[in-house]
């Protein structure tokens, strides 16, 4: 035992060991902050309690002075904050009670809430969803006080994309219990608000047993460092939370009564950035799903989202351990080699790695937990160039699809009965592949290596690489991995499948919702692009469309991905929206809100300043020039969204547009600001005999202009001319 202090007053009352503070002890600042707790190595470490001088007090574990581990913090405004800590900062599971009485239960990441949980605010209002860096961003759902309810997606805070609203009293598709309900964003089951508190009385029930002198020996081992000081302590977490976001409740103060509301009527919405645009009621004729599923399938595909993270048990479990095994082989074997031009002998079929993978091992491949396969890797040095055209480093390649997290399939596969899988970071789309396109897409390697040799921004599909797995019983599986032209923080709020053709080219309305791809016929606006951008584009498809036609392929499409920017005349009505939703009335109810808004200038939803390097978010695997923009004086730009961040602008890529309605769209809003993504996709049907068949049959019965299997000359043009219908000239 002893006392010291150092210089500048502090003073520190306690137990020693070989010059080191060690053990109980008191440790007071002059500012008149306080320490009582555990010492280990001239260090706060273990458990105690800490008063600070705004008097604030934390009660729980530390690690070399900083919070770590549980422990419950009263800041000076009586908020609290009652959980897991790491690096001084909230982190994990935890319990945030706010002065005024709203609470969020559930996980913390660097001090802000993030991943899965639920906030309660004192007037009944509760939303319960994925958060992302203190703001609600991903599934979930918001029951009011009022006993209406909503089920949608959030961005950033706000309501972004599609959505079912439940008046009170409608019936609602289950107790939406996260832990019945609900699923994180990776696929997994989600804690219920009431594990939660379980899960954190276990964590401080463990931490007093650790407290314990025989037990805290085990857990504790720090090194021993010399420290002729006063302790820093760092105080990472002193501010308390906002109050802006727990004052933000889900309805307002103000409750409206409405006598004439229907009560079992449920509305299908969609924001744009917490604006609603669309709403009309949910009946046998208008949904998004089929009018035979129930409402609590409803909820769980929107639970769910379109895609499932493969897990152990999964159908394609083992099929996605033999693609990372052999993909992570493969590159890891081409890599080492030195970068050369390709050659003619790297092309065909015979240009290939086989292997073959056995459980146990062996002298060239190492033991796994999948089943016996057979790899086969097609050419390998063609498709590790195309890789490095694009910029992609190898170890992210392998990291992003062979790394500890598992891929997403897509719950609906494609009509050519082709699944696809997602990697994690969503940066690249693996598609299964029949005999006949594998035979093409090997055909037409060398004249499309050199096409995107050529031409930097092309807008076909990147391919990098593909690869076959033979199971024991014979069974192949062919993949080929590719871009996702969709990797963007964006929200894609729309998306087209174009191919110029008519017949059949149009969406069931009973099967349409927020993920579906919709066909030519369901386009509903036309797009003004920038004059430089618009020549640049289709001087690229112009190219593109060459390239394909002298490949005999036909049936390829534009896919189109829309990122609407809400207008801003319409903000204004948001306040008013938020009261009536609040109090359980639709907007289509009250007569007070104007069906199509009366205003319809608007301001930009976007800004293009002048580009300077390093500030931008590019989109994935893209290279080649910007595009030049006549509003930035025909320099480059990038392009900024307020209150979501700057984008480098390429041809296809973060490219903004005005977005305008046709006549017989449905719309209320007569334009928007889009950020649009492009490209050129399904390259590898050729126009075979089977297909010349199928053209022949098709004429007898529909006009034969105006169906998808055509010569593949007239296909080119077609497409062609439809796009630029699609994005026509600046008036």
């Amino acid at each position: 035992m002893g006392k010291y202090m150092w210089t500048d007053g502090a003073l520190y009352d306690g137990e020693w060991d070989k010059s080191k503070m060690t053990g109980r002890g008191i440790i007071q600042w002059p500012s008149g902050a306080s320490y009582e707790g555990d010492f280990r190595g001239g260090f706060i470490d273990g458990t105690g309690t800490f008063k600070g001088v705004d008097g604030s007090v934390y009660k729980g574990s530390w690690r070399m002075n900083k919070k770590q581990g549980m422990g419950t913090m009263v800041y000076s405004n009586s908020d609290m904050y009652e959980g897991l800590w790491n690096e001084g900062l909230p982190d994990g599971f935890g319990k945030y009670t706010w002065a005024a009485g709203n609470i969020y239960i559930g996980t913390w990441k660097s001090g802000n809430m993030n991943g899965r949980g639920v906030m309660q605010w004192i007037n009944g209002d509760t939303l319960d969803c994925n958060w992302l860096s203190g703001l609600a961003h991903g599934k979930g759902y918001c029951k009011y006080a009022s006993g209406a309810c909503y089920i949608g997606t959030w961005d950033r805070g706000v309501k972004d994309g599609h959505g079912i609203y439940y008046q009170p009293g409608s019936k609602i598709p289950c107790n939406l219990e996260v832990s019945e309900c609900a699923t994180n964003n990776d696929g997994t089951s989600a804690p219920s608000s009431s594990n939660v508190k379980t899960k954190i009385g276990l964590l401080f029930l463990l931490q007093n047993m650790c407290n314990t002198r025989g037990l805290r020996r085990f857990f504790h081992r720090p090194k021993r460092i010399s420290n002729g000081t006063t302790p820093i302590f760092y105080d990472d977490s002193r501010n308390h939370l906002s109050q802006d976001l727990c004052n933000k409740s889900l309805s307002s103060n103000e409750r409206l009564q409405d006598s004439d509301v229907h009560k079992d009527l449920v509305y299908e919405r969609e924001y744009v950035q917490g604006v609603l645009i669309l709403e009309h009621p949910k009946g046998k004729d208008s949904g998004m799903l089929d009018s035979g599923e129930t409402q609590e399938n409803t909820w769980q595909k929107q639970a769910s989202g379109p895609m499932e993270t493969i897990y152990k048990g999964h159908r394609s479990y083992f099929l996605m351990l033999n693609l990372q095994l052999g993909i992570r082989y493969t590159v890891g074997k081409i890599t080492p080699v030195p970068l050369r031009e390709v050659r003619s002998n790297d092309f065909g079929p015979r240009a290939r790695i086989r292997m073959y993978f056995p459980c146990e091992g062996s002298q060239y491949t190492p033991p796994h937990c999948s089943v016996n396969f057979f790899w086969k890797d097609y050419c390998p040095m063609v498709f590790r160039n195309l890789r490095e055209m694009f910029h992609i480093d190898a170890a992210d390649y392998m990291m992003s699809i062979c790394g500890g997290d598992s891929l997403k399939e897509l719950s609906s596969p494609g009509k050519s009965g082709s699944i696809f899988y997602l990697s994690q970071d969503e940066r690249f789309v693996i598609k299964t592949l029949r005999k006949s396109e594998l035979k093409i897409l090997l055909k037409m390697l060398p004249k499309y290596y050199n096409h995107v040799k050529a031409y930097d921004n092309t807008l076909i599909t990147k391919f990098f690489g593909v690869h076959r797995i033979t199971l024991k019983a014979g069974k192949k599986v062919r993949f080929v991995v590719m871009g996702n032209m969709f990797c963007t923080e964006l929200r894609i709020h729309r998306k087209y499948d174009l191919k110029g053709s008519t017949q059949g080219r149009s969406t069931k309305k009973q099967k349409i919702n927020e993920n579906t791809t919709l066909k030519d016929l369901d386009l509903s606006h036309t797009f003004h692009v920038d004059k430089p951008w618009r020549e640049a584009l289709f001087r690229q498809i112009a190219l593109d469309s060459m390239f394909l036609e002298s490949q005999s392929i036909i049936d390829y499409s534009m896919l189109l991905g829309i990122h609407f920017r809400a207008p801003q005349h319409l903000k204004a009505a948001m306040s008013h929206q938020n009261t009536l939703e609040s109090s359980g009335i639709s907007s289509a109810m009250d007569s007070t809100v104007p069906p199509h808004y009366e205003d319809t200038s608007s301001s930009k939803g976007f800004l293009l300043v002048a580009h300077e390097p390093g500030t931008t978010v590019g989109g994935s695997h893209i290279r080649g020039s910007m595009v030049r923009a006549s509003e930035g004086g025909y320099e480059e730009v990038d392009l900024v969204l307020p209150g979501t961040g700057r984008f480098r602008v390429q041809l296809g890529v973060n490219m903004p547009a005005q977005a305008r309605k046709l006549l017989e769209s449905t719309d209320p809003v007569e334009e928007y600001d889009v950020v649009l993504y492009l490209g050129i996709i399904d390259i590898l049907q050729e126009y075979n005999m089977s297909k010349r068949v199928e053209h022949a049959v098709k004429s007898l019965k529909f006009d034969p202009l105006s169906i998808s299997s055509v010569d593949p000359n007239f296909y080119s043009k077609r497409f062609v001319s439809f796009l630029e219908r699609v994005f026509p000239e600046q008036d």
